[in-house]
């Protein structure tokens, strides 16, 4: 597979299940704009078997290096970003929860999640976009889950695919700056992520953050159907390090609320 076909799988699975990003993506288009993705990101758990490394093998195959690392200790998460060697392709984001920071509980079930996914699925190039690899989940299993990790709850739940995408504004042209971009997002009828502000970091740490709330989907769980919250949309502003370049990382305490998305709210 290629990467621009795999980029494609991802984007179409991920537009399938966010209702909202496809109808962003299409408000931006008719304003005129070419919508560039500055990240994919992406959520596991660190098994070994599943980890980081499982999802990170198949964009490094395709040309992709790791650029840095971040830790979250209020969530219990460590993560990885990569970028490629050609800069025409989005960073990959990829965090993974650190299931021996909770309780036996919490890592039985996730042990039993993961002892489900077959050893094949992990090598196939489609494992970025392969979804639940194992049985659903009761209702009041999920529940548990997300008492102590929402994180870990999501994951239950929608598995391996893209957790969002993230249109970089600094390739918009239309807007005169990030507050009214996100003034027009809001005003379009989309609810934002305000846990933090609405927008997140600044031009100090040379990146503003803000996000939609994680588009509600119907799951249908081991023993009944509810509406969860699923994928959510990001926008990122980027500025020039002090040589000129556009400052390509993540800050960890933006990124940490902006985790939050996929919160009940």
């Amino acid at each position: 597979m290629t990467l621009d076909e795999l980029l494609q799988k991802l984007w179409s699975d991920y537009a399938g299940i966010n209702k909202q990003a496809d109808a962003i993506y299409r408000l931006l288009t008719e304003r005129g704009e070419k919508v560039e993705n500055d990240h994919i990101a992406f959520r596991t758990y660190n098994i070994r078997k599943i980890g980081i490394d499982a999802i990170a093998q198949h964009f490094i195959k395709l040309g992709y290096q790791v650029k840095g690392e971040y830790e979250f200790k209020a969530k219990k998460l460590f993560a990885k970003h990569f970028e490629h060697s050609d800069d025409k392709y989005p960073k990959v984001f990829i965090s993974e929860l650190l299931t021996e920071q909770f309780s036996p509980e919490l890592q039985k079930t996730v042990e039993n999640l993961v002892d489900q996914v077959p050893e094949n699925k992990i090598n196939d190039s489609m494992f970025p976009v392969s979804g639940r690899l194992w049985n659903s989940i009761s209702f009041a299993d999920y529940e548990k889950l997300k008492q102590e990790s929402e994180y870990a709850a999501w994951m239950a739940i929608f598995g391996f695919r893209a957790n969002h995408f993230t249109v970089l504004f600094n390739a918009l042209k239309t807007f005169k700056d990030f507050p009214e971009f996100n003034q027009f997002l809001q005003d379009s009828g989309f609810k934002m992520n305000e846990s933090g502000g609405l927008i997140k970091g600044s031009a100090k740490e040379y990146l503003e953050q803000s996000s939609t709330l994680a588009h509600p989907v119907e799951i249908d769980f081991a023993d009944t159907k509810k509406t969860v919250p699923a994928c959510y949309y990001e926008f990122a502003r980027r500025y020039p390090l002090p040589n000129g370049k556009l400052f390509q990382g993540f800050v960890a305490q933006s990124a940490d609320k902006i985790f939050e998305s996929t919160d009940n709210k």
